[in-house]
């Protein structure tokens, strides 16, 4: 599927490379690094810091697309919010491992874990734990405990990881993320916000001598869109889309 914009209100590709060592904090090496992302992305023009000394690069938000990227003592980020193409988005995350190894001195051996993440977000006032479990359904053991009367859902968020390979370095987890509260349930006062369902592909640990971060985030990117083309659409994103219209 070449683009995804239809399934949701809002969606996007981020990746995150968490190292072992702290990054280098040098004004220098940081400028540099933003400098050249610029160069490659003009639209990405807003730099500033947050107060735990991360830094972050990002376009103009108004359009609803836009891309960011940052450096935080331990991680270096990219995203992709509303891309025009899955690819557009990969082409990004390549550029930032391209350039991290040179002007952040990144080796293969300081990977703690490298993830590739798309979201999907739905717009939606009302109780998401209890629009999750009409939508989606809930565990069969827990059928009786969701049919009992007077009864509200608290927390209804479904998760499942599993394992891509026989060492359990490769993974990938599909979760929801709700935002409904006690309080928005005991007042019946309920804000539009946000409905999350995330598919994060994840490769643990320092990378072989004969392998790249490019080629690992292109077999993570190969893993999220076989998991959201295959499975994800049909089995989580239309089924909540249409719930959500229903209602």
């Amino acid at each position: 599927m070449s683009s995804y914009h239809a399934l949701a209100d809002d969606y996007y590709i981020s990746m995150n490379l968490t190292t072992e060592m702290e990054l280098t904090g040098s004004r220098e090496t940081i400028l540099h690094y933003f400098e050249q992302m610029q160069k490659k992305f003009p639209e990405m023009r807003n730099f500033y810091a947050r107060d735990k000394g991360d830094f972050v690069l990002e376009a103009d938000k108004e359009g609803g697309s836009y891309r960011w990227c940052a450096i935080e003592a331990r991680r270096i980020c990219s995203g992709y919010v509303n891309p025009e193409s899955f690819e557009t988005a990969i082409a990004q995350h390549r550029h930032v491992l391209e350039l991290a190894p040179y002007n952040l001195s990144l080796s293969r051996l300081d990977c703690e874990a490298l993830d590739l993440m798309m979201g999907f977000d739905f717009t939606y006032r009302g109780n998401q734990n209890q629009l999750i479990a009409e939508a989606l359904g809930v565990c069969p053991a827990f059928e009786r405990l969701a049919n009992m009367p007077g009864t509200s859902f608290i927390s209804n968020e479904p998760a499942l990881t599993f394992a891509l390979d026989d060492e359990c370095r490769t993974q990938c987890r599909v979760n929801v993320e709700t935002r409904t509260n006690a309080y928005q349930i005991r007042t019946g006062e309920f804000q539009e916000e946000q409905v999350s369902v995330y598919v994060t592909a994840r490769q643990y640990g320092s990378l072989a001598q004969d392998t790249t971060y490019l080629e690992v985030i292109e077999r993570l990117a190969r893993v999220c869109q076989e998991v959201v083309d295959g499975y994800v659409v049909d089995g989580v994103l239309h089924p909540l889309a249409r719930a959500i219209a229903l209602e």
